[in-house]
């Protein structure tokens, strides 16, 4: 039986950045490659090698401890010769680049993988899983947020909804941060059960709000067998919340606001819990839906045992996981 397991050797992501640096500027852009380590693992390293504050660090994305990854970080006014000669055994400075101004989260077009499925031991098992690969990538996979995204006890969304009612506070705005999106998130995943267990992923109801495909714009459905066909086409999707103050909501008294508010109630939040923070939580909305790109499937050349490999090579747009997609192919939890 094929299976996943993260690590090193199985698993490798690449970022895609929304610009590439421009030789010149107050900061530099360093072009890393590191193995067993969390983005924030990397940059407490790099930050104490190059002299630099970990807050001082700026990224675009987090990525996999238990893969080899490679990624853009950006440090302030260090000579790009200095970067380039830092020694760590699980970073590697590939590239340092200097760059006007720091690089933020979210300042990135997608991520590429390549996964690494073993356990494979006859042709039929192989095929099927081929058939199921080419299926996801010509309908898609429904767009959860995978379980790195709460912590590794999995408790970040309790500690976001327990900041969120004023009863913990958090001091390292990262971590304050990541808890508060950890909560946004499972109100997201939440919505994409209650959606899926009515069989209507993608089936447009009254006040959904919909994603233009092409622009990224969005508006409410008032007319749900007209959008529907529009979904059809390809041409929009329906987005779940990602709830805060600023984010566009179903319209009261609407079938799409009832859901999103049981999905908030599941959680132990409200709707005014959410808007309390104001500007920091603005909150926004995402597709139910995951598409891949420049797919790819592979079977490994087989080693000395019966078990057999294969490689999935695919691309995400930001803030897709890799996890999910396995976990749809692989029927497992993500």
């Amino acid at each position: 039986m094929l299976t996943f397991t993260p690590s090193p050797e199985h698993f490798f992501v690449e970022e895609i950045p929304a610009y590439d640096p421009s030789g010149t500027g107050a900061h530099t852009f360093l072009w890393i490659e590191k193995r067993g380590l969390t983005t924030f693992d990397a940059i407490a390293r790099l930050g104490a090698a190059l002299q630099v504050a970990p807050r001082d660090v700026g990224y675009a994305g987090l990525k996999d401890k238990q893969a080899t990854t490679r990624q853009w970080l950006s440090v302030p006014d260090v000579d790009p010769e200095r970067a380039l000669a830092v020694a760590d055994d699980g970073i590697r400075v590939l590239t340092a680049l200097r760059h006007p101004h720091k690089l933020r989260l979210g300042h990135l077009r997608g991520n590429r993988f390549e996964v690494v499925l073993t356990g494979a031991t006859t042709d039929e098992e192989i095929e099927a899983l081929r058939a199921r690969f080419a299926d996801l990538a010509a309908h898609g996979v429904p767009n959860f947020y995978g379980g790195q995204r709460f912590g590794a006890d999995a408790a970040n969304a309790a500690r976001g909804l327990a900041i969120l009612r004023g009863e913990r506070h958090e001091r390292d705005r990262r971590k304050r941060r990541l808890m508060l999106s950890a909560l946004q998130s499972a109100v997201f995943n939440r919505t994409l059960e209650l959606r899926a267990a009515g069989g209507r992923l993608t089936e447009v109801v009254l006040g959904d709000v919909l994603r233009k495909n092409e622009t990224g714009g969005l508006f409410v459905s008032t007319d749900p067998p007209v959008d529907q066909r529009r979904v059809d086409a390809g041409e929009v999707l329906p987005t779940g919340p990602l709830p805060g103050g600023r984010e566009i909501e179903p319209p009261p008294d609407t079938p799409a606001r009832a859901l999103e508010d049981q999905a908030i109630v599941a959680t132990g939040a409200t709707r005014d819990d959410f808007l309390r923070l104001g500007r920091e939580l603005p909150g926004s909305r995402r597709p139910v839906l995951l598409r891949l790109s420049e797919t790819a499937f592979s079977e490994e050349p087989s080693g000395p045992s019966q078990a057999r490999a294969v490689r999935l090579r695919f691309t995400l747009p930001a803030g897709g996981y890799a996890t999910v997609v396995v976990s749809s192919l692989t029927l497992t939890s993500a």
